[in-house]
């Protein structure tokens, strides 16, 4: 046999098997192709003696020697797949001598197809490969995409921005499943708060996550900081959910290498534990304390990631909602707030959590100060509203007596404290257990309740009332209330004093108030509904999934509209007076511009992608990961 002249498309001449360059050489060369052909046959055909009777047999039966060589070849490749899966199981010793021999010799035939995966099959099982075929498989394109994790995990280590590449996709799909749950309209049973932690961690995401860094230390550190430079970036608190989901499905998987020096492990472990049991008891809130305090010198930065943990909505909600409980235990005991170590405890890790933003951004790794005002002046004054909201629905429920009802209604319905006003306005932790104690009066559907506290959330701290977990939280609850949408004081409360004025953030009229309309259209007055709708009416610079589902929200409410819309060119014309006339005045005034226009002011886009892309569950999500600076690691990769 000739030696072949070497072939760059296959690689069989680089291991002295006769290939396509030697076949075509053959076949331009000599004087009879026939027999060129049947001399390549007998030379590379099967060897076996046991084999080569059967092959005129074969040929009885119409059976193609092509697709005899294949089926025999896949049978053998198969049982050589078998046993290099079993020499990776043995001693390293013993197997990485001889997987090395093994890569060395079958390497050549990777671009093979049909041998490719045996190749596949040596590098997976190989601890350590050598960055000579690590960079063949990265240039073809068509070889990286047929590697297995384990092997791309060693691409990955040396190649962040590969490594980007590969997650930014994952994370894309993250933030529009978790908008998805917030925003789509036809959603009122699984809502966002509903599933346990162990349940989210079992998504597709954070489990394809979690395999790709697989006990990889410095994968996983790449992963924090694309998910700390994305929350600095966009200060989207999905990224701080994904960073504890992540951790805790690593802890599921018992990935030792990762979770033994990861410093936030425990903590989020703790923190995990409570929110699924609902309940924060003496030890936990022990261990939980101690991980605060005892943070050392030099590891202050270990505050930026649990201050991320704890801006996580499902912390923030179980935190608040926890703070609320206790509250009313205190009420019922006649407790004081300062005198419960839990509790101030849980304001303590609230106001930690809020502050995760400003403390990543400033790299000042300190952690806040709660404001001990908030627990002697704020907390008894809400507590004074809980009071009056307890006192009113227990006399509900009394004999009628016109004359203490009169009473009840003057004393137990007036406006919240003056104390519960100013500290919302200057307190983010105050804010936030506003907001909760407002979720809590809907649930048992105390309307007074409801309208005291909804009254003044339009001046919370940072605007923090018109976030999307919570407003989410709120409509939910509100859609069951549906015949109180036919009260003025119910509709003046809710939209022109609260609503209205958060009219120039797009997901409070574009998302959450065309869910709200979805559902109670029907219960509102003619009057209300169309100065709503043209409230909320799309401009140009909303995306078409608005527009469709206005469109929708239209048919969906039939005649009831008489008044003509004004047209989406004429409606971005009025904006600029709409949006001057927000400026200047907020709440009714706001409305007023609305209703008067037609119009809405020009919401700014939510970004979530490195290039600000719109928040929107049906925009695009750009690759938030290219050409990003990340903030160095909070420890050092093994």
């Amino acid at each position: 046999m000739s030696t072949p002249t070497k072939n760059n498309g296959t690689g069989l001449e680089d291991v002295n098997i006769p290939g396509q360059a030697f076949l075509r050489e053959a076949l331009t060369s000599c004087t009879d192709p026939l027999k060129a052909i049947e001399s390549f046959q007998l030379e590379n055909g099967v060897l076996l003696p046991s084999l080569r009777p059967m092959l005129p047999l074969l040929d009885l039966h119409g059976v193609r020697r092509l697709d005899f060589h294949t089926s025999l070849m896949e049978e053998l490749r198969d049982k050589l797949i078998a046993h290099i899966n079993d020499l990776g199981q043995k001693e390293p010793r013993e197997r990485d001598k001889k997987l090395k021999e093994l890569l060395v010799k079958s390497f050549p035939v990777v671009r093979v197809k049909s041998l490719r995966p045996v190749v596949m099959a040596i590098l997976r099982n190989t601890q350590h490969i050598d960055d000579k075929y690590l960079r063949i498989l990265v240039r073809d394109r068509e070889l990286y995409a047929d590697t297995d994790t384990e092997v791309k995990r060693q691409i990955w280590r040396d190649n962040q921005s590969l490594f980007g590449d590969e997650v930014s996709p994952l994370l894309s799909q993250y933030i529009r499943e978790k908008e998805h749950i917030l925003f789509d309209h036809t959603n009122l049973n699984n809502l966002f708060f509903q599933p346990t932690p162990k349940v989210r961690r079992q998504g597709e995401v954070v489990q394809k996550l979690a395999n790709m860094i697989g006990t990889s230390v410095k994968l996983y550190d790449m992963v924090l900081q694309f998910l700390r430079t994305l929350f600095l970036r966009t200060r989207n608190v999905h990224y701080c959910t994904l960073r504890a989901e992540l951790l805790m499905a690593l802890h599921d998987l018992e990935v030792q290498e990762i979770i033994s020096i990861d410093p936030c492990h425990k903590f989020t472990w703790c923190l995990d534990a409570c929110i699924r049991e609902k309940n924060v008891d003496i030890k936990r809130s022990r261990e939980l304390q101690g991980f605060l305090d005892n943070i050392k010198r030099g590891q202050e930065q270990v505050l930026g990631d649990l201050s991320m943990t704890l801006c996580d909505p499902y912390a923030i909600n179980f935190l608040a909602t926890s703070v609320i409980k206790i509250l009313q235990h205190l009420i019922n005991n006649e407790g004081m707030p300062r005198d419960n170590p839990i509790l101030i405890l849980l304001l303590r890790m609230l106001a930690l959590g809020l502050s995760a933003w400003v403390m990543i951004d400033s790299q000042d790794f300190k952690e806040p100060k709660l404001d001990c005002q908030v627990v002697t002046k704020f907390l008894p004054a809400l507590m004074s509203l809980m009071v009056d909201d307890q006192c009113r629905n227990l006399h509900g429920k009394l004999p009628p007596d016109e004359r203490e009802s009169a009473l009840t209604t003057i004393e137990h319905s007036g406006p919240a404290p003056d104390a519960v006003e100013a500290y919302i306005q200057e307190s983010s932790v105050s804010s936030i257990l506003a907001m909760y104690y407002t979720l809590h009066s809907a649930r048992i559907k105390d309307r007074v309740g409801v309208l005291r506290v909804l009254a003044i959330l339009s001046v919370c701290k940072d605007d923090r009332a018109y976030e999307d977990p919570f407003l989410h939280s709120l409509i939910a609850l509100l859609i069951p209330m549906s015949d109180e949408f036919g009260t003025e004081d119910f509709c003046t409360t809710l939209f022109d004093e609260f609503i209205f004025a958060g009219l120039n953030r797009e997901n409070v009229t574009s998302r959450h108030m065309l869910k709200l309309l979805w559902y109670v259209h029907n219960k509102l007055p003619a009057g209300r509904l169309a100065t709503l709708m043209k409230a909320m009416q799309p401009t140009t610079a909303h995306n078409e999934h608005i527009h469709k589902l206005y469109e929708s929200l239209q048919e969906r409410i039939g005649s009831v509209l008489t008044a003509p819309l004004q047209p989406p060119e004429a409606a971005a014309a009025a904006d600029g007076a709409a949006a001057a006339a927000t400026a200047v005045g907020t709440g009714a005034a706001a409305a007023t511009t609305a209703a008067a226009t037609g119009v809405v002011p020009t919401a700014q886009p939510g970004v979530i992608g490195a290039a600000g892309a719109a928040a929107a569950a049906a925009t695009e999500f750009d690759s938030p990961l290219k050409n990003m600076s990340t903030p160095g690691p909070h420890y050092s990769p093994q």
